[in-house]
């Protein structure tokens, strides 16, 4: 990866140009097959990763409705076009919620992957209702962070999981328990209505045995190789959703939901936050212009 000059982004059918001013990344994508290819398969190399940005409309395409130029926004841009980690970037209008002045990019730009996944993970596949018991892992994560906050606040019981120096962290967010996967059995949480699994792998094979009848596990890391008994289980990728966007960054102003922040790096920085192997708590932010 390296910095490099590209075309200024065009606005097609129902585009805006956003200049970005921060923006978020998963470091997988790289991996992902539409960070290197079109809609079609078609190779689009050289490509711009990132994919959750916060900013000012600059340029509206055709047709475009709903959001003006000027206007702050965030959200989220295709996963097979070109990304976030940039000046500029072309994304659908219905992509990006408005985002109110006294919300900082910073925190704007950790929210949209992290926020959709878990609010799609625990309440439109995972069903969680008030009184149910959830076990979420990876609970200091980007995703396992709001997700605690959001179970906590629709009144779940929260059973977060994570390494040893996660447990302050985890519990100050509203988690009932907190299970250290360094030290702790796994298997003495008992039974759960939902696990939301961003982990994979043994956990996630293990994690199937604590489903109690008619409850979910729902992951983002993989395909399920086991089906819990009697219960469901589900993987899925978080989709935009404008709607939801507004509502999360409702609880964000209120102070209901608070993202964590990392790691602020400049836009020069980009190439090295992607370094393999490299763990910072909070989400690791670009920052790529100033209010």
């Amino acid at each position: 990866m390296s910095l490099t000059d590209l075309a200024h982004p065009h606005a097609a059918e129902n585009d805006v140009i956003v200049r970005v001013h921060a923006a978020g990344f998963t470091p997988g994508e790289l991996d992902w097959p539409a960070t290197w290819t079109d809609r079609a398969g078609r190779d689009r190399t050289p490509s711009v990763p990132g994919h959750e940005l916060s900013g000012v409309v600059v340029e509206l395409g055709y047709g475009t409705t709903g959001l003006g130029v000027g206007q702050r926004v965030f959200g989220l841009s295709d996963w097979a076009r070109d990304g976030s980690l940039a000046e500029y970037v072309a994304v659908e209008a219905r992509n990006l919620a408005p985002l109110p002045a006294d919300v900082d990019h910073t925190v704007a730009a950790a929210l949209p992957i992290s926020g959709l996944t878990a609010w799609q993970g625990l309440f439109d596949h995972g069903r969680l209702t008030t009184g149910q018991t959830v076990l979420i892992h990876g609970a200091a994560g980007g995703v396992g962070s709001l997700a605690v906050q959001l179970a906590h606040e629709a009144g779940a019981r929260v059973i977060g999981t994570g390494r040893t120096n996660s447990q302050e962290t985890v519990l100050g967010l509203g988690a009932d328990e907190f299970v250290d996967l360094q030290s702790d059995r796994l298997e003495d949480v008992g039974d759960v209505d939902l696990v939301l699994d961003v982990i994979g792998g043994e956990i996630l094979d293990r994690s199937t045995a604590l489903v109690r009848a008619g409850g979910t596990l729902v992951t983002i890391a993989e395909p399920p190789r086991i089906q819990p008994e009697n219960g469901r289980a589900v993987f899925f990728v978080v989709e935009p959703d404008r709607v939801r966007l507004a509502d999360l960054v409702r609880k964000v102003r209120d102070g209901r939901l608070r993202p964590i922040v990392g790691d602020v790096r400049p836009l020069s920085e980009a190439p090295d936050a992607f370094a393999s192997g490299k763990r910072t708590p909070g989400k690791t932010i670009i920052r790529v212009a100033e209010d």
